[in-house]
């Protein structure tokens, strides 16, 4: 295929089609991001605060229209696209407020007269990023390396080509100078291909593991800086002695927001024995509240998935799980009629070798284990590949505090279910990635850490 298509998941009529970008065209653009870098890094870091502030409230004040650009690309419910738009705005600013902080020199006492580090910017950083949070995924990147003093290109999933556009519509509607955040049109294999050009400085990518080992070679292959954020199956643990109500409500809310194609949605079900059929009870019937239908009625709280592909792979993940005995509770699946609808799916007695265990489960199945002991749930909540996320649901804080600390992961959350935070580092561990976004450890990512001495 040579162009770009955007299709309505909810309708399956296409948007827009766009061509790639032609080879000239690449050449253009890194060379305008290039020399962008040299006045954007010698800007003062107040002025490159002012202008994410800029950003920030174009953000807010184009919401009516980039919400539901998401909405229509990849199927987010309308309200949780606008959610995503506002958080948006949030990780702008927070790294407006925050940069000056951040790249403050530091001053360390040694043998020399004057000794210490500084933060430089590294240059152009290639972003590849999925369609999921089409905007969030951009800018939670995008954000703290601007403050920097980098400059980005986004290479963005072919499912939001609008999206991308937008981004990029909206940094220049700030007045950002020409050149510091620009999108690419491109297939994988030209993508890849330009992860060895000199013009690129490091490289920031989203997406499926297998995916990101690919872009890890390329980085490798050419020594240059690289951060993933990959694929995860989070746990989400339910205690003997949890609150059941909160958490069959958060279990429903933390697996299907987003139609559950999320990477730090929970995954897993982990639940005592104990407790189990009351929980169960009341996760199912929290499931079967919620409304399946148009994003982008405000009522709507699942939507369809992105394509008729990933209800295949879904489907597939499901039968493999019955086919090894598992037991469906919650008996959703593939609707009828246009749009790409799968209802959601509840399974229990799921074999530890099903697909839906082993593998990252992007869409609207829950599957649930039992376990007679906390150690076995801590057990159960590692046996994975993947390290990216869990939640553990308890009313004793100092026991959930201990737990935290045998979890395999890089964010755990007690009693709620995991989201990012500007505040936080986010990132996995395992084959759930490499590096940190957010917070001081993301800004620092893509920073030259100089140290220096003057005697």
């Amino acid at each position: 295929m040579d162009k770009i298509v955007s299709i309505n998941p909810a309708t399956e009529k296409v948007n827009k089609e766009y061509n790639y970008y032609s080879q000239e065209k690449v050449d253009g653009i890194l060379k305008k991001s290039n020399e962008a870098f040299e006045q954007w890094k010698n800007l003062d870091v107040s002025e490159r605060a002012e202008y994410l502030n800029n950003a920030a409230a174009k953000l807010r004040e184009r919401k009516e229209e980039l919400a539901p650009t998401i909405t229509k690309e990849m199927g987010k419910p309308i309200r949780q696209s606008e959610s995503e738009i506002e958080k948006c705005a949030w990780v702008l600013e927070h790294f407006a407020e925050k940069s000056k902080q951040y790249i403050e020199p530091e001053f360390v006492d040694t043998d020399a007269e004057t000794s210490g580090i500084v933060f430089e910017p590294l240059g152009t950083i290639l972003t590849i990023m999925p369609w999921n949070f089409p905007f969030w995924q951009a800018l939670r990147v995008g954000a703290a390396a601007l403050a920097g003093g980098n400059v980005i290109l986004l290479k963005h999933s072919s499912h939001v080509p609008m999206c991308a556009l937008e981004i990029e519509g909206v940094f220049r509607e700030s007045g950002f100078p020409e050149g510091v955040y620009q999108t690419l049109l491109l297939d994988g294999k030209s993508t890849s291909s330009l992860i060895g050009r000199d013009e690129i400085a490091g490289v920031s990518f989203t997406g499926s593991t297998s995916a990101g080992r690919n872009v890890a070679e390329e980085a490798g292959k050419n020594i240059k800086k690289c951060v993933l954020e990959l694929g995860g199956s989070d746990p989400f643990i339910v205690l003997d002695d949890a609150d059941l109500d909160k958490a069959a409500e958060a279990a429903a809310a933390g697996r299907f927001t987003n139609t559950g194609q999320s990477c730090v949605s929970a995954k897993r079900f982990i639940v005592m024995e104990s407790i189990a059929d009351e929980f169960i009870s009341k996760f199912v019937n929290a499931t079967r509240n919620l409304t399946i239908g148009d994003p982008m009625d405000e009522n709507t709280d699942i939507g369809p998935l992105v394509s008729d592909k990933q209800i295949k792979l879904i489907e597939e993940q499901v039968n493999d799980a019955v086919s090894k005995g598992a037991e469906v509770l919650l008996e959703g699946g593939k609707t009828e009629g246009k749009g790409f609808y799968y209802s959601p799916v509840i399974l229990t007695n799921v074999s530890k070798d099903s697909r839906v265990i082993t593998e990252e489960t992007f869409g609207p199945v829950a599957p649930i284990i039992t376990v007679s002991s906390e150690k076995e749930a801590i057990k159960e909540a590692n046996d994975t590949q993947f390290g990216l996320g869990a939640n553990i649901w308890t009313e004793d804080r100092e026991k959930a505090v201990r737990l935290t600390r045998d979890i395999e992961a890089g964010n755990v959350s007690v009693n709620s279910v995991t989201k990012s935070d500007p505040r936080l580092p986010f990132g996995g561990i395992k084959k759930s990635g490499v590096g940190r976004e957010l917070s001081r450890f993301g800004f620092y990512e893509f920073m030259n850490i100089k140290s220096m001495k003057v005697y």
